[in-house]
């Protein structure tokens, strides 16, 4: 990937809507399979009314996809690549907070 790449516009749009702890927490809450707006709203601590709002941002941003099932919209990831970039960057936050993240301890193994 060039550093004068088309994506890299795109990709700051997308750390742009990721730049939001609610946001993050939904990724983080649909990486087990789709929810309603309830159920994430619960997973997320928020009102469902701020949830479908930051949903619906997701939604144009193509970080989320929806199902209808009945009377009720099923959310889910659009694809893999956002659970990633949470995934990092949690990491990340372990790697600043010093000492051996705990991402790095369930990978050693004793000799």
């Amino acid at each position: 990937m060039d550093v004068d790449s088309q994506y890299v516009e795109l990709a700051v749009e997308i750390f742009s809507m990721l730049a939001d702890a609610s946001r993050v927490r939904i990724i983080l809450a649909l990486r087990e399979g789709e929810m309603a707006v309830g159920a994430l709203a619960e997973a997320v601590g928020k009102s469902p009314t701020a949830v479908s709002q930051h949903l619906a941002k997701m939604r144009l941003a193509r970080l989320v996809s929806t199902r209808q099932d009945g009377t009720k919209v099923m959310y889910r990831l659009e694809n893999e690549h956002a659970r990633q970039l949470v995934a990092d960057a949690i990491y990340q936050a372990e790697h600043a907070l010093g000492g051996i993240p705990a991402h790095h301890r369930a990978d050693q193994t004793t000799t």
